[in-house]
């Protein structure tokens, strides 16, 4: 790891590489890499995250997803991915303790998104164990293709910014901001933090409701990186999802709603907290802080 300092006046070249282990877009890397050297942390962030979401298109996001090994593909790691494999299996380090099971569930259901979306599953493997992940790709097989490129160049730009992280010593809170969307869901029939609920993020489409994101709460009955850090959404109606039904299924519990919908609306790029606070037969919300 360099100082930001030493990093910010290297060579062109030794910028480009270290850029393009980061994130697989030769697009995103030149954008970014133009405009070097910067002022502060803060202009960098910026630039990076300008580029990725502003300059960059379609293409470029399936560009860097190629860079990725698949999730619970062990093999890959030690072959293709011979550059980034310290960092990847950091990242995937849940996986390759994981039951056989699970890892063969997970290479199935790599396969079957990839032959539906034609692109590989991208998803922020680091903290996650593997039947986390197993879950999340089973949920986001059920998404259009249209829903799925949103969530997974989200999902690629967070691995960005961990991977630079390790890369250089960046010291400025903004690279580790929450999500502009938080939740903190409390099952008040037991008192206790309502664990492992997926909840998915969707904004108004017209007269449709499309996921942008989604995730599941750790056992504080959180999700703190719903959203990319520094991410803002524009202005509008969006909706948190919450799949209670599968949470009481799980406690073997008969519950009244097997979904509850928060219905909101954000006027700026302040933070929105949407916390839920929920048993089998009733729930309540307010906007929290």
């Amino acid at each position: 790891m360099i100082s930001f300092q030493d990093f910010n006046q290297q060579e062109k070249t030794n910028i480009k590489d270290t850029l393009y282990k980061c994130c697989g877009s030769n697009k995103w890397v030149d954008t970014v890499a133009q405009q070097f050297p910067f002022a502060t942390e803060e202009a960098f962030y910026n630039v990076i995250q300008k580029a990725w979401y502003e300059e960059c298109a379609e293409a470029d996001y399936l560009e860097a997803f190629t860079q990725h090994p698949k999730i619970g593909d062990v093999e890959s790691l030690e072959k293709k991915f011979a550059s980034t494999k310290e960092w990847a299996g950091n990242e995937q380090a849940s996986v390759m303790t994981a039951q056989k099971a699970t890892i063969e569930a997970l290479a199935k259901a790599n396969e079957d998104y990839e032959q539906q979306n034609g692109y590989i599953f991208i998803v922020c493997a680091t903290g996650k164990s593997a039947e986390e992940m197993l879950r999340l790709v089973q949920l986001r097989l059920g998404h259009t293709r249209g829903e799925e490129l949103q969530i997974a160049m989200a999902e690629q730009f967070k691995i960005t910014l961990i991977r630079l992280k390790k890369a250089i010593d960046l010291k400025e809170p903004i690279w580790t901001k929450v999500s502009q969307i938080t939740t903190h869901v409390l099952d008040t029939s037991i008192g206790k933090p309502g664990e492992g609920i997926a909840i998915k993020l969707r904004k108004q489409n017209k007269n449709n409701w499309e996921t942008i994101a989604l995730g599941i709460t750790n056992n504080d009955g959180r999700i703190a990186d719903l959203l990319p850090p520094n991410v803002e959404l524009p202005a509008g109606e969006y909706e948190m999802y919450f799949l209670t039904g599968d949470y009481y299924k799980k406690q073997n519990v008969k519950g009244f709603y097997p979904a509850v919908g928060i219905h909101f609306e954000t006027f700026d790029q302040t933070h929105y907290h949407v916390p839920l606070l929920v048993n089998p037969f009733g729930y309540s919300t307010y906007r929290g802080s």
